[in-house]
């Protein structure tokens, strides 16, 4: 039996109880106060609002209250808000102020990308994207895009941004991001949703980048070498060029230690270019700073079937743009009501249009038609003065002005950004930190930077259009991005129309947007514009249907060049089979569609692979299974990680030593070079194929052999030895991260959102597959359907769309994450809520001054 406690004990054993009573009371009043804080944040939905005299979007129009009538919205069980009002500006009003209620960090971080002022919150590792974002000028061109666009778009450009401003000042508790970052917003302007319009127009551009890839290229490969390893379009040949190769040599732009020993005639086999660092390493850099865009496989899907085509005898049309994914998702699903407009879809917070979706007469969706607008130019200074360059008339002086990025922890940066002839000089992002060029200088020419560009005008007219002729009318106001756009009508119509604007070049340009081209030579100038009503489209087909996936959209027949770099054509094979399997199609096959994983990219490598006789102690185990795979690539299958696998053993042993294991690395991650791998093994052609590091010559087969082992290794030391047990969907994860707490360990599992996901790149259910960086993170998908929508003509409360997070951008709420399962497997919520949906939802006015 134990002793009784001393009388010394027990004033211990007091403290004790009483310590631990009081850290129990902090650890409560912690989470008590966390709580408190987490209730703080979230939105208020409920009730009324009265607007304040004197508040208004923060410009020079901030004493203008833009709200002239109450506004409603209800939101339903899901988060999305309906919102009615009186005028359609009072509209905008409340999708601002909406936006800022759900999305503000989300939103804070658009307007701090293109401002070029990430630096300010995340220190000194964003600052060679500022100096990008900087040079390339993007809040410059938004300014002046605000000061010429006509009254309309301004009156709802600051209409939003009250909208905003008004939520932000209403907003009791900042989002997480902000508190922890240390940081509290601005006032939003109309500028800012133009900057942001104009970074989404810049992820759906990119062009710039293959021209990039052509000249690094053209260190260590002759131009037909080059085609070979990014290949035109199945069927169809480059435009002819000039030596481009020879003259980024010339020039400078490439280094190299020794004499290129191949011809275009005849590449040697053993012909290996050593490259110097530093041009090479400028190049790099500069594809380092500056944002992601041009993505390989990163494209979009959209059909429309007339009501022959379909078993409710309406049109039905189904959508589902690819773009990268992140938490929150991209999109953010609105219902706005108004007189003029009644129209519901998927918003960019930060933008105050809708821009997919479904009015009360029509529906439309987007896919990117993938325009050569980028043109990259090389502009020689004046060995003179160094403030001016060569033009084709003499020299002209640079237009110039200092840039001023702040940095969180450090000093103020003080730069030096130009502007040609041309347009921005985007190496001065890498030139403004010590890179050197020697004599030149690339100038970036991009439609999306031009003053007259007006996308809230063009929005609204779409949305505002009321039948298929109206809708391909508006259209031509469409400038940036170049979209194809589906649309029906509730009248039965169908159409399409490639809406943007195309740059025409001369007949004697001999590098067509393909290369950089020297400035000081006219013949590559820009000399007008593809007329508007010139661009591809089609109204009402025979076939009582129209499909496209960002491939070759028109016939050899067609006047003008659009562009050399279209993406590669399986998915819209694969739409055109199913589309052509059965007379009638519903809703329901639709959405299947959207959800199918039949690579028709993989059923065209599988003879090669099946080939293949590794000497791998799987080696017999993988080809059982692949004996019975047909390309579909099931994420519970084996079959398709051991394809992707050898896919990219193969590209690397072929290709890296060609072009330099460095580089072939850096550029790996966006391409997987299926295109040049399926050429180099269908042609089997010996150059690729030999390595020449070594002293024999490799053959194809060869290489495919040693795939084949390399990819099992790579395999078996990821997820075991017992082959039965692999699965795609272990490797092949959607993941989309938050900015930037997906990079904080701490935080990561809180932000990101992740998903086990079939499919690949190519096909319709496209979710690429990330084939570079760390091997732990190889296979992953970061760019998939943004959204899916499919609806209906006839009846648009059967109409369903989905995105990939929530409506909410704060993490702890059940809308932060709500969707993720339902989009992984194609389940959509309502366009139009029906009164079941209505319940459970939230009723909030907002009322002007003094009403």
């Amino acid at each position: 039996m134990d002793a009784p406690p001393t009388e010394a004990a027990r004033p211990r054993r007091r403290l004790l109880k009483t310590a631990l009573i009081s850290l129990f009371a902090l650890l409560l009043a912690v989470l008590l106060s966390g709580w408190a804080l987490m209730r703080a944040a979230e939105p208020q939905v409920t009730g009324e609002l009265t607007l304040r005299a004197g508040t208004g979007a923060g410009t020079d129009t901030s004493h203008w209250v833009p709200l002239k009538a109450p506004v409603r919205i209800e939101r339903d069980r899901h988060g999305i808000p309906s919102i009615s009002a009186q005028s359609i500006a009072d509209a905008v009003f409340a999708l601002g102020f909406v936006h800022a209620q759900d999305r503000l960090w989300q939103m804070e971080t658009h307007r701090r990308i293109g401002a070029g002022r990430l630096a300010e919150v995340f220190g000194e590792a964003a600052l060679d994207n500022d100096r990008f974002l900087r040079a390339l000028g993007v809040r410059r061109a938004a300014q002046a895009q605000w000061q010429r666009m006509g009254e309309p778009s301004r009156e709802l450009l600051t209409a939003y941004a009250a909208g905003v401003n008004e939520a932000m000042a209403r907003t009791r508790v900042w989002p997480p991001e902000f508190l922890l970052l240390g940081i509290r917003p601005e006032p939003w302007t109309p500028v800012d949703s133009l900057s942001w319009s104009l970074m989404m127009a810049w992820d759906l551009g990119g062009n710039w980048t293959a021209e990039m890839m052509r000249l690094r290229l053209s260190a260590s490969l002759e131009v037909p070498r080059i085609n070979e390893l990014l290949p035109p379009y199945p069927g169809y040949e480059y435009p002819p060029t000039r030596d481009y190769a020879q003259l980024y040599r010339e020039l400078g732009l490439v280094r190299q230690d020794g004499p290129v020993t191949a011809t275009a005639a005849a590449p040697s086999h053993h012909a290996a270019v050593r490259i110097r660092g530093t041009a090479d390493a400028a190049w790099q850099h500069l594809l380092d700073s500056a944002p992601p865009s041009g993505i390989e496989g990163a494209g979009s899907n959209n059909w429309v079937l007339s009501g022959t085509r379909t078993t409710t005898g309406t049109p039905l049309l189904a959508n589902d743009p690819h773009l990268g994914l992140s938490t929150p998702a991209l999109w953010y699903f609105a219902r706005l009501k108004a007189p003029g407009l009644e129209i519901a879809g998927a918003t960019l917070p930060g933008v105050p249009l809708v821009v997919l979706g479904q009015s009360a007469n029509l529906a439309w969706g987007f896919t990117n038609t993938g325009p050569d607008v980028q043109d990259l130019y090389i502009e020689a200074i004046d060995t003179q003065d160094p403030t001016r360059y060569r033009t084709p008339s003499g020299t002209a002086a640079f237009e110039s002005r200092e840039e001023v990025i702040r940095v969180k922890g450090g000093a103020e940066h003080r730069v030096q950004v130009r502007r040609t002839r041309h347009g921005p000089v985007i190496s001065d992002a890498g030139t403004l930190k010590g890179l050197d060029l020697g004599p030149h200088l690339l100038a970036l020419r991009w439609t999306a930077l031009d003053d007259d560009v007006d996308l809230v005008a063009a929005g609204l007219g779409l949305a505002q259009a009321t039948t298929v002729p109206d809708f391909m009318q508006a259209a031509h106001r469409w400038m940036v991005p170049m979209q194809n756009m589906v649309v029906a009508d509730d009248q039965g119509r169908i159409g399409m129309v490639a809406a943007g604007r195309v740059p025409v070049r001369r007949a004697d340009n001999d590098l067509m947007g393909l290369a950089p081209a020297p400035g000081w030579e006219s013949r590559y100038d820009w000399v007008g514009w593809v007329p508007a009503h010139q661009t591809p489209r089609v109204m009402d087909p025979p076939q009582g249907w129209i499909a496209t996936a960002n491939h070759r959209i028109h016939d050899d027949d067609y006047p003008h060049f659009l562009t050399s770099d279209w993406a590669l054509p399986y998915r819209q094979l694969r739409i055109e089979q199913v589309l052509d399997s059965r007379p009638k199609h519903s809703a329901q096959d639709l959405v299947a569609l959207q959800q199918d994983e039949v690579s028709l990219a993989a059923r065209a490598l599988l003879p090669w692979l099946r080939k293949a006789q590794g000497r791998h102690p799987l080696a017999a185990q993988a080809h059982a299974l692949l004996a019975d795979f047909d390309g579909t690539m099931c994420g519970d299958a084996a079959a398709p990680l051991i394809l992707w696998a050898w896919q990219r053993a193969m590209a690397h042993q072929l290709f890296a030593p060609r072009v330099g294991t460095e580089r072939f690395e850096r550029s790996f991650a966006q391409r997987t070079f299926h295109d040049a791998l399926l050429g180099v093994l269908e042609r089997q052609d010996t150059w690729w194929c030999d390595d020449p590091r070594s002293a024999s010559v490799e053959n194809c087969a060869e290489q495919a052999h040693a795939g084949l082992d390399a990819a099992l290794q790579e395999l078996s030391n990821r997820l075991g030895s017992d082959i039965a047990t692999w699965r795609w969907d272990a490797v092949h994860r959607m993941v989309a991260e938050h900015r930037p707490f997906s990079r904080v360990k701490p935080l990561d599992a809180w932000f990101t959102l992740s998903w086990p996901v079939g499919g690949d790149t190519y096909t319709v259910h496209a979710l690429n597959v990330g084939v570079g960086g760390p091997a732990h993170q190889r296979y992953r998908a970061t760019h998939g359907p943004s959204l899916k929508a499919v609806y209906d003509l006839g009846d648009r409360s059967r109409s369903r769309f989905i995105h990939s997070s929530g409506q909410s951008g704060l993490p702890w709420m059940s809308a932060y994450r709500s969707w993720l399962q339902d989009w992984a497997q194609g389940q959509g919520v309502p366009v139009w809520p029906s009164a079941q949906d209505q319940l459970g939802g939230a009723v909030l006015t907002i009322r002007p001054a003094g009403r």
